[in-house]
């Protein structure tokens, strides 16, 4: 987690350091969910005001709202394409990346 200058008032930048596969999460790690988005509307009209970053939120309701969004990947507007369509179209094979991503980052121990 990386916090601005001006936190609380903008959100933080989160980024998995290890490979991930999950459609909310950028190629480079940077994980996209509402609450870490500017605060205010959306200008591509997709969120509600309500659904992004609030000063109100902490650490830890960070840190859980990925731990659901990594269990529940919103497909509707992906990061990463890819894996949103596998998620959808094939999760044995989803299933099956993530896996391999997890032995990856458990070898870098």
């Amino acid at each position: 987690m990386q916090f601005p200058n001006d936190y609380p008032v903008s959100p933080p930048t989160v980024t998995f350091t290890s490979e991930m596969w999950h459609p909310n999460v950028y190629s480079d790690g940077k994980v996209c969910i509402s609450i870490l988005h500017p605060a205010g509307d959306d200008p591509n009209g997709y969120e509600l005001a309500s659904e992004r970053w609030s000063p109100i939120h902490t650490v830890e309701s960070i840190v859980l709202s990925i731990i659901s969004m990594l269990s529940g990947p919103n497909d509707e507007s992906p990061a990463n394409v890819e894996a949103a369509k596998e998620w959808r179209d094939n999760r044995a094979e989803f299933r099956k990346k993530v896996s391999r991503c997890v032995r990856r980052s458990q070898e870098m121990l």
